[in-house]
């Protein structure tokens, strides 16, 4: 039926149907006569038992979801993959989705695929609106492809920065809809920042008839940002939304999905990539959709949703222990952010040197965001890099409940941070006695004089 099963299958069972595919390929042929340069070959066992001997990948040089006569099994499960990957899209929270594709890349290039395509549609456009997120490979995918980001600021709302839906309207004006290749906006984003108010872009989107591009990159696991996709496509116009594998279904970096709701469009993004690609991410992701079933999926999604309640409200206990707090982001549904205020007035370098801390003490994935930091990218320089904005008002330290996180990882990361924070509070309490000390012998020595 090509859907996801709804009870995982075991190792073997998924084993023996993967080495059925594979003697379906021309290269695992017992009589196979290969006279081309592209026969399959592989030197080492070790790597093709890695690959479960599907070597030929997927797709032809024109096309990468088109079948391969002598690569049958290969092609079978780049079909496969598809479908399952569709149905668990579907499953997650955007019902009317009606196309998509595995795809050898990361997000970042996949965005870039998206605005290639769309330049043929487009052939004097040059700019792409960007609410602004600090993140540098989708500011990049946009410069890879030739063309030139309009960065839009966002506006802080309490401590929420969000889309300024003003602003892109004036830019579109300003600029010409004919002129503009799309609006990219974003939906997964690091706190303070919440996801792009989609449903009113994809309006303003569907009124001046500009195309529409969703960084989804880690979204799929979020009922949140997949509903704001959901009604987006519902109210207005989105074109395609492009998620990471990794992110999304914890398997290795390295594959993405582009999906979108009109299929002719999301074929024609699939024709725009040159030549063969890897099976290898198609792979990954099937075996782990095949042993997770859509039972085991949706149980880690709402395993995730506790996670993200339980950090919540233990992070806001040891924000209020030291004298911080958590930072009231209500729209985001994966990131929390803990204020940093009192690091940052004791010392300019506290916040930077908090972060290396909680890396040597094995803590990964956690952002310690100072105030003010610059950084140039590609010759456009942002002000407050990291924190979205050119000038949030306080440094900050976020954290994520993303799949597959533990309360187990909770706990350590909030007993290495606690303790991480007692540290500089017990430094700050001992220079400010040392000052005191010499400000008295100081005092002393005057009346002496």
């Amino acid at each position: 039926k090509g859907k996801c099963p709804e009870d995982g299958w075991d190792e073997s069972t998924i084993e023996l149907f993967l080495h059925e595919l594979a003697i379906m390929d021309s290269n695992n042929f017992l009589g196979n006569c290969g006279v081309g340069e592209r026969e399959g070959r592989v030197v080492s066992g070790l790597v093709a038992r890695r690959h479960y001997r599907l070597i030929h990948g997927i797709g032809r040089s024109g096309d990468i979801s088109a079948v391969q006569p002598k690569a049958a099994g290969s092609s079978l499960l780049n079909k496969l993959t598809n479908s399952v990957v569709l149905d668990v899209i579907k499953l997650a929270g955007v019902r009317t989705v009606t196309s998509c594709f595995v795809v050898p890349m990361a997000t970042g290039m996949s965005l870039t695929l998206c605005f290639l395509t769309l330049r043929h549609k487009r052939p004097k456009a040059k700019y792409i609106i960007w609410p602004r997120i600090d993140q540098k490979s989708c500011f990049k995918s946009m410069i890879t492809a030739g063309f030139e980001p309009v960065v839009i600021e966002n506006v802080l709302e309490g401590d929420e920065l969000r889309t300024d839906l003003e602003a892109v309207e004036t830019k579109i004006k300003a600029l010409g809809a004919e002129n503009i290749l799309c609006v990219h906006s974003t939906t997964s984003c690091f706190a303070p920042r919440v996801p792009d108010r989609l449903e009113e872009l994809a309006v303003i989107c569907a009124n001046y008839d500009i195309p529409h591009i969703v960084n989804n990159a880690y979204g799929v696991q979020s009922s949140k940002c997949m509903h704001l996709i959901q009604q987006g496509a519902r109210v207005g116009r989105i074109d395609a939304f492009v998620q990471s594998l990794d992110k999304n279904f914890m398997v290795p970096v390295g594959g993405a999905i582009i999906a979108g709701f009109n299929e002719s469009f999301i074929q024609e993004i699939s024709k725009m990539y040159p030549g063969r690609a890897s099976a290898s991410p198609s792979l990954d992701v099937l075996i782990t959709l095949l042993s997770l079933g859509t039972s085991g999926y949706k149980k880690l999604l709402k395993e995730r949703k506790e996670m993200f309640s339980y950090l919540s409200s233990e992070l806001k206990k040891l924000a209020d222990n030291h004298n911080e707090r958590l930072l009231d982001t209500p729209h985001n549904p994966i990131s929390l952010a803990m204020s940093l205020k009192n690091l940052n007035e004791t010392n300019d370098a506290a916040v930077t040197q908090l972060g290396s801390m909680l890396f040597t003490r094995q803590v990964s994935g956690a952002r310690v965001v100072p105030c003010g930091s610059v950084q140039t990218v590609n010759n456009y320089t942002f002000k407050g890099f990291m924190s979205h904005a050119n000038d949030y008002p306080c440094a900050y330290l976020n954290a994520a409940s993303a799949i597959g996180i533990k309360k187990q990882d909770v706990d350590v990361f909030l007993k290495r941070l606690d303790k991480c924070l007692k540290t500089f509070r017990k430094e700050a309490k001992q220079e400010k006695s040392i000052n005191e000390i010499s400000d008295s012998n100081s005092a002393t020595e005057q009346l002496e004089d």
